[in-house]
């Protein structure tokens, strides 16, 4: 299979549009569709804080309805779904900015998008195992012991990464460094974590280079084992990029 697997979007759409048409994706039917039958991945995290959330909803919806693109719900993705249902979520952490565009909309197309973004999630797998299990999706990364299930407990681990339960003094959760112990024949794809640079260890690749912080957005590209990126037309908060030892 050939497949490109972008990083978490944040609702920069301009680049997500860049970045597919340097990628070879035409934009003729009003979504990217690669002339060589390619497919696009979603590593999930489409919206909150940058400025088009439900325009990325939007065309990923589309794709994903006409089988050309494959999508893993990331944790923002989840706190959205659960806005949606009308569960009392906190309105923060980037879930405002997509709140304010949907609640901009006249209240016809706020049904229409809540009805194409839960249909979106509902239908999404936890994480995605393609090309016969060699390559998958997941939106924090996924443990090899962990493949193959879908408790509650890979459930957390997939949308929130290897959490201690533990917070950093800025409030972000302490996170274990997964893929260093990774030692499995699968690829893993995953975003969540913003890094300067995509990195790969192992078999894992991060792909979220923290399009909204001021990073650039990128893709993975499979079988080539290669990444191309477009930068940001954001300002750039170095703070919000993790480094590794």
């Amino acid at each position: 299979m050939k497949i490109d697997i972008i990083g978490d979007i944040h609702g920069c759409y301009s680049e997500f549009v860049k970045l597919t048409k340097k990628l070879g994706y035409e934009w003729d039917s009003g979504i990217p569709l690669h002339p060589d039958g390619r497919k696009l991945g979603f590593v999930g995290d489409l919206t909150d804080r940058g400025p088009q959330s439900l325009q990325t909803v939007e065309v990923v919806y589309s794709l994903v309805e006409r089988k050309s693109a494959y999508y893993v719900p990331g944790n923002h993705c989840n706190k959205l779904y659960r806005f949606f249902l009308g569960r009392n979520v906190q309105i923060t952490h980037g879930l405002e900015t997509t709140v304010a565009e949907y609640r901009a909309l006249p209240p016809s197309e706020q049904a229409m998008i809540r009805k194409k973004f839960m249909r979106l999630y509902e239908a999404a797998p936890l994480y995605a195992q393609l090309d016969n299990g060699r390559l998958i999706i997941a939106h924090a990364g996924l443990r090899q012991d962990y493949i193959g299930r879908n408790d509650k407990k890979v459930q957390t681990f997939v949308l929130y990464g290897d959490i201690t339960g533990e917070t950093n003094p800025d409030g972000t959760p302490v996170r274990r460094d997964w893929a260093k112990r990774y030692k499995g024949s699968a690829w893993i794809v995953y975003g969540h974590t913003p890094v300067k640079q995509p990195r790969i260890i192992n078999r894992t690749i991060n792909i979220d280079t923290g399009c909204v912080f001021g990073g650039a957005l990128t893709a993975f590209r499979y079988p080539e084992i290669e990444t191309i990126s477009v930068p940001s037309s954001l300002p750039y908060v170095p703070e919000k990029f993790r480094t590794f030892d």
